[in-house]
This record gives structure tokens, sequence and C-alpha cells, in this order.
């Protein structure tokens, strides 16, 4: 009897320890899905990344987690991340920045194909050793890539305090999860890239037909007021003549702009080089000062461009001047540009609210990216434009 109830003992602990491991499968499973029908609906990365990687970290009931994906210069930047430790979010020092660290330089040198164990993290040893901050006992944690077929675009990695090493069956876990991301992320670039070139086309179709349509309008209708002018006998016809004119003539100058802003075929030159042949369309004269020329993502240099063409657009209208300066160079960090004129000036109090759209535009488009845009001028002191944004 007592040998019969071990047994019957050791076959009910036999089947409890079946049911957990189903459990735990069951939930891996359930997370997957859960990834899957994420992935599949979102189309803003961030988030869908900040939603994935809480699935994750929720199942695996792991603590901290971070993703590095690589930007248009191939390098891997920190791109969201969940509950990081103050050590590594200090901001002075800026741990999670910079190529130096066992999983960055594994996945560059193309050794980092599976998921593996970080058992000597550079970031957590050099936040704890130079007190950058509370890492909360985090020591190891695990590293996969994010890849998409053959194409690597990322790292994903995961941590908890009390763990040391990852089994094989999380560590494989982590490379299914990695292999879903990756595919996501290829997609929503693959999509954002067929947008812009959709956004491209529509702004080149609207500047030939403004060009071809509207602007050879206002060609015909300055050339017969000329004619009307020429030939009245009245003054006061030839002045209205001469009045629509050149209103016709100021609309042909501000399509011509348009157009131009619509297709900016010198930006190919150069984000530089089309700021100052704008400028010098609109008939001003620039002083340049170039100490930097920069290569940027197209989406933020599309920022910085409209950015410049707002304080261009403001100094031709308002400010009387028609000579501006263009001075460019960078810091450790970041790339500065300043356009500035000598005109009239005006008002300025950044702390109140902006005085016009266009203003607030531009500062709007500098919050994005991590850029900033700041305004200097006063009544008879002209104004300075300085855009910054992150090298």
């Amino acid at each position: 009897m007592w040998y019969i109830m071990v047994l019957g003992i050791k076959i009910v602990i036999s089947g409890e320890a079946k049911m957990k491991e189903n459990d735990l499968r069951l939930s891996e499973l359930l997370l997957l899905k859960d990834i899957a029908e994420m992935l599949n609906q979102g189309i803003h990365l961030p988030l869908i990344l900040q939603g994935a990687l809480n699935q994750l970290l929720k199942v695996l009931c792991l603590e901290s987690g971070w993703i590095f994906l690589l930007n248009e210069q191939k390098e891997l930047q920190l791109a969201v991340s969940v509950n990081l430790p103050p050590g590594l979010q200090n901001e002075e020092f800026k741990p999670m920045c910079g190529q130096e660290c066992y999983c960055i330089e594994r996945f560059q040198d193309g050794r980092l194909k599976k998921a593996v164990n970080v058992l000597e993290c550079k970031r957590l040893q050099d936040a704890f050793s130079n007190n950058y901050g509370d890492t909360r006992g985090l020591i190891h944690h695990a590293s996969v890539a994010l890849r998409s077929g053959s194409e690597f675009v990322g790292i994903l990695n995961v941590a908890l305090s009390s763990k040391e090493l990852f089994k094989k069956e999380e560590l494989a876990l982590l490379e299914s999860v990695a292999l879903q991301l990756g595919s996501t992320i290829k997609r929503i670039k693959l999509t954002e890239e067929n947008r812009q070139i959709a956004v491209t086309e529509e702004r080149n179709r609207l500047a030939q037909d403004l060009h071809d349509s509207v602007k050879q309008l206002l060609f015909s209708m300055n050339l017969l007021a000329k004619t009307g002018a020429s030939k009245s006998q009245e003054e006061q016809a030839k002045q209205l003549f001469t009045d629509i004119a050149s209103i016709a003539q100021t609309a042909q100058s501000e399509m011509k702009a348009l157009i131009w802003q619509l297709k900016p075929q010198e930006l190919r030159k150069g984000l530089l080089s089309a700021i100052k042949d704008y400028a010098e369309m609109l008939g001003m004269e620039v002083e340049a000062d170039i100490k930097a020329e920069m290569t940027f993502p197209s989406e933020i240099e599309g920022e910085i461009w409209r950015i410049a063409q707002e304080a261009i657009n403001n100094c031709k209208k308002h400010s009387g001047s028609s000579i501006i300066q263009l001075i460019c160079w960078k810091s450790e960090e970041r790339w500065i540009l300043k356009i500035k004129d000598y005109g009239n000036g005006f008002y300025f109090n950044p702390d109140a609210e902006l005085p016009s759209l266009g203003l607030q535009n531009m500062m709007n488009r500098g919050k994005k990216f991590n850029g900033t845009v700041s305004i200097d001028s006063a009544i008879g002191k002209g104004t300075s434009v300085t855009v910054s944004f992150p090298i």
C-alpha cells in the first residue's frame, strides 16, 4: 500500500510537472500570437516595438528590456526601452549611446546570429564603476539580433537583476520574437519609403501643374496689363493697368517660390546649397560661413529645409534687408545652422505666444527628431533663427 501510494504520489507529481510545462508552452505560443497580431496591425514603429517589448518581459517575468536599431548612417541607436535602471538613463553620460559594448561589437562583425547570454555588459559595468546611478543589481542580460531574411536591422536585449543565465528554451523564444520584430521593422520601413515616394511624386505633379497653368496665366496677365498701360490715354486707366501688372509680377514671384518649395531640384546638390540657392532665387544676397556640411536622414533634412525656407521667406517679406547670413557649424553632439539678417527686427518674447503661424510651424518642426529652433530679434536690430539637430 505504501509503495502504491508513493508510486501514486510520483505519478501525481509527474503529472503536475507536465501540466506546468504545457502551461509554459501555451504561454509562449500565446505570446507569439499576441505579438504577431500587434505587429501586423501597427504602423508606428516605436509604439509597436514598445508594446511587443512589454509583452515579452511580462510573459518571461523579466524586468528590463531595450532595443537598438540601425539608422541611415548604419549606426545602432537606442530606439525603445522598458524599465531601464537609473544608471543606464543618466542624461549627462548617456551610457546607452555609443558603439562600444559586447552585443554591438558582435552584431557589427556578424557574430550575433543567435540569442546569447552576455555575461560582461560594458554598459552595466561602466554605469556601476563610474557611479552613473543605481543599476538595480543588473549584471547580465541576453541579446539577439533583429533581422529580416539576411538583413540585420537591430538588437533586442532583455534582463532581470536576479537572473544570471537564460535557458536554451528562453533564448529560443527570444529568437522567435526577434524574427517577428525584424520582419515588421523591415515592412514598416518599406511602407514609409513608399509613402515618401508617393508624397514626392504628388508634389512634383502639383508643381508641374502650377507651372503649366497658373504661372503661365500670371505671365499673360502681366504682359496684357503692361500693354494696356502703354496704350492707355487716360492717366487713371494707365495707373490701373500698372497696378495690375505689379500685382501679377508679385504673384509670379510668389508662384515661382511655391513651385521651388514643392519641387526643390537643388536639394539633390545638398541641403546648404539648396538653402543658399533658394535665398538667391528670391533676390537675397547671401553671406555664407559654412564650417560643417552634414548629411542627415531624408526626413530630418526635409524638416531643416522647411524651417530654413520659412526663415528666408520672413526675411524677404518683413526685414527690409536684402542681405542674409547663412552660418553653419557643429559642436561635439549637435549640428547648428543660423540664418540672420540685419533688417527691421521685431519685438520677440520667448515666453509669450508666438505671433504667427509660420513661427509656430518652425518651432513644431524643430521639436521633431530632438531638434530645436530658437529665435532672437529686436526692433531695429534684425532677426536670427538658429536651428539645431543632434549629430
